[in-house]
């Protein structure tokens, strides 16, 4: 049975290679559905069109209660008219199937009432037919009989989408996420609320894509081992997504716990049980731009005010991208405490530049002043000694030149009238400051910083020198030095951007005007209809743009944050509550200790909760019992979680022959024939690249990513290429290499390069017992 479950849907038993045409038979039947809105809401929009065409008919009787009555009309069908455009776009992205409920009363939107199913709804036999089903999406749409074809979001029949779990199913069976964009359905996920039934639509097996599938499989297995494993992990997991939001909510666990699932779940769960209190925002950070996409696929948007924003932990920084990775060493470094100390001192030194003015020249009531370099280097120093950010000590350096050239002119001295001689101090000052040649100095001498002009000037390693002196080993800011003259940013140098933003204090985007809806400019319109409402994907981007802070913080894989993004992230949610979600086992970062010390810094003083997730679903026993001998290396004394399930495919150790690159493309293309899905190609990171290039031709199935880029992600079938490679790449590298192993659902291939020290049999000596 163990090697069965792999290959089960709530069909029973199938072979692999049905599971996409499954897949693509279910993206059908909701591209079928989606297409009937459509028409729906094009009949709709007609529907309005002409109430406004018979509103402006309506005018030409000429009489006042004509008149009213037209404005009336034209002002509902208005907004009802433009409405339907702005919701007309990638609005569908749920569906709960529903049991037979307790009573037949309906609601306004169409949908039964009934929370609980009715009795007898669950056969005796543990079978079911689904009785309701229900889309969920940003507005309620009916059809001509009045049924409905989506359902609000907002509406009480959709709550279940939000609260529904296996734990408290209600009469949900399975709730599916799709995700669609414009007209068309990209893919579905299933989750099953109730994997121990049977239960059947429309006469056939409910069929479930993705995890459900698996969950479906365990619940239905006659050992009452596995349905004790499910039940653990709905308790387990129901526990943190319902946990009480007002603090920090820890959430550990393993590979394959499902410890991403369950914050995306959360952030849903949370904002729709108290939206107005998340108005603020929920941020959710993930650690690449891979694992951010997967995300996306999972949670649906929530609605119209974009109060759900995923980012990857370096892309937090507005304008800013992070497209290369550091070499571990110089990645210690600039994600280090240590690096706050010369952000400080850079973001003051940047200031002298080697064009800067050495001296300042004004004529002032028919006299020459000067004031020369030392004179202007004791202002700067004195200007710089305020607590504030340097762009904003700059009205106090101005201060300063004008206090300076007042005490040169001799002014101060000649009136013992303190009207008289602050009279003459304003127009002193006036003057000056007026004058273009003042201007011009003021503006070459402290210009106005930005972060990327302050990272550029650190590229200059004896300028870094100066700033790092006794900070930094001459070593390490070379290595700094020379990353910050490539040519993009690295997710370390994003959050120095970060930190540099908060020293140098820059000063708000202003806000960008928003055109008029030509709809607005119809007779009768001006008075009544307010400016076009923007649609939800305008807002949401506005917003997003213009938030720093957030009412929710989820973290994910928060294990692997260093003091600097702990910084970054932190700015970003001091008034926030805080959902964190990591595993220290696969913490890639080197010095966990200081990144706790800068995680409970950002955290505050707010109480903490602790869950702890137990049972890897995501691997078989084969693969984890081989990953849980690194763990022990890694972490002695930790606990690996339980695995669900056993396939009896042990995994497969093979040598380097002629060359890695010809073994590493043999093996990835035996996986390809022996599994139907994609195929992940783990390296160190120095070799993502070139391991790129070992794949082509092999298709889009097979993925060459680096050690760092797995983190998150899952495929059908791995090879890890040299684990001594990614043991040895940095400080951390066992943790890596740990997580590299965990990333298969079916297969593992382990290929041993020369510094592998494999046995007779291809076992590498990392991995013997």
């Amino acid at each position: 049975m163990a090697a069965q479950v792999q290959q089960e849907t709530a069909f029973g038993p199938v072979d692999r290679s049905a599971h996409d045409s499954l897949r693509d038979r279910e993206i059908s039947v909701e591209q079928e559905h989606l297409d009937r809105v459509y028409r729906r809401l094009e009949e709709k929009i007609h529907e309005a069109e002409f109430l406004m065409n018979d509103a402006v008919k309506r005018g030409q009787v000429g009489t006042p209660g004509a008149l009213a009555e037209r404005d009336a009309q034209v002002y509902r069908a208005g907004i009802h008219l433009n409405r339907l455009n702005n919701e007309f776009e990638d609005f569908l992205f749920g569906r709960i199937d529903l049991l037979l409920g307790k009573d037949g009363k309906k609601g306004p939107d169409g949908a039964y009432t009934a929370i609980e199913p009715a009795e007898g709804a669950v056969h005796p036999d543990n079978t079911a037919e689904i009785a309701e089903t229900l889309h969920i999406g940003r507005i309620g749409v009916l059809d001509e009989d009045y049924a409905p074809l989506v359902i609000d979001w907002r509406a009480p029949a959709a709550a279940p989408f939000y609260r529904s779990t296996p734990v408290d199913p209600g009469r949900v069976v399975r709730r599916r996420v799709i995700r669609s964009k414009g007209r068309r359905v990209l893919g579905v996920e299933d989750d099953l609320m109730r994997p121990e039934l049977r239960a059947t639509l429309d006469g056939q097996g409910l069929p479930v894509i993705g995890d459900g599938a698996l969950m479906a499989a365990l619940g239905q297995a006659r050992t009452h081992t596995m349905r004790d494993i499910v039940a653990s992990i709905q308790a387990e997991q129901d526990l943190v997504i319902r946990a009480p939001a007002a603090s920090v909510t820890y959430v550990e666990g393993g590979p394959g716990t499902g410890k991403t699932a369950v914050a995306l779940h959360r952030a849903a769960y949370l904002l729709y049980q108290d939206r107005r209190r998340y108005a603020g925002g929920i941020l959710i950070v993930s650690p690449t731009p891979l694992l951010v996409a997967y995300t996306e696929g999972v949670l649906p948007s929530l609605g119209e005010e974009g109060q759900v924003a995923i980012r990857a932990i370096g892309s937090l920084v507005d304008g800013a991208e992070a497209t290369l990775y550091d070499s571990p060493s110089a990645a210690r470094v600039k994600g280090s405490y240590r690096m706050l100390k010369v952000l400080r001192k850079a973001a003051r030194g940047a200031l002298e530049r080697k064009d800067a003015p050495s001296r300042l020249r004004v004529v002032v009531f028919g006299r020459r002043l000067e004031l020369g370099g030392e004179e202007l280097g004791r202002i700067r120093q004195n200007a710089l000694s305020g607590t504030a950010p340097v762009n904003l000590l700059r009205p106090r350096a101005r201060k300063l030149l004008l206090d300076a050239l007042w005490a040169l002119s001799g002014q101060a001295t000649r009136h013992t009238d303190p009207e008289l001689a602050a009279e003459l101090r304003s127009s002193f000052d006036e003057d000056v400051a007026s004058e273009d040649s003042f201007l011009e100095f003021l503006d070459a001498w402290w210009p106005e910083l930005t972060p990327a002009a302050v990272l550029d000037a650190m590229a200059d390693e004896r300028r870094l020198g100066r700033w790092a002196r006794r900070v930094l080993t001459p070593g390490e800011v070379r290595r700094v030095a020379r990353s910050l003259k490539r040519d993009g940013l690295s997710v370390h140098d994003v959050a120095m951007l970060d930190e540099l933003q908060a020293i140098l204090g820059l000063p708000a985007r202003p806000r960008k005007r928003r055109d008029l809806d030509p709809l607005d400019q119809l007779t009768g319109l001006e008075e009544l209809m307010p400016v076009r409402e923007e649609s939800q994907w305008e807002r949401a981007e506005r917003l997003a743009q213009e938030r720093t802070e957030y009412a929710h913080v989820i973290v994910d894989e928060a294990q692997d944050l260093t003091p600097m993004q702990w910084r970054m992230v932190g700015r970003r949610g001091r008034h926030a509550t805080w959902t964190v979600v990591g595993d220290p086992a696969q913490s890639s970062w080197s010095d966990p200790d200081e990144a706790a010390q800068a995680r409970d810094e950002a955290l505050g003083t707010r109480p903490r909760r602790r869950f702890t997730l137990t049972v890897n679903y995501r691997n078989p026993a084969e693969i984890a019992e081989l990953a849980a001998k690194v763990l022990a290396l890694a972490m002695p004394g930790s606990e690996a979680p339980s695995a669900v399930r056993s396939t009896g495919v042990e995994p497969r150790f093979t040598v380097v022959g002629e060359s890695m690159e010809r073994t590493v493309r043999e093996e990835a293309a035996r996986l390809l024939e022996r599994v139907d899905g994609t195929v992940g190609v783990v390296v160190a990171m120095n070799r993502r690249e070139e391991a790129a290039r070992w794949l082509d031709g092999l298709g889009g199935r097979a993925v060459a990513l680096g050690s760092l880029e797995a983190k998150g992600l899952e495929y059908d079938a791995t090879v890890v290429v040299s684990p001594a490679e990614i043991a040895d790449e940095s400080p951390a590298g066992l943790r890596v290499l740990y997580v590299a192993l965990t990333r298969a659902t079916q297969q593992l291939t382990v290929v041993s390069g020369p510094h592998d020290a494999p046995d007779a049999s291809g076992l590498p000596d990392l991995l013997r017992d």
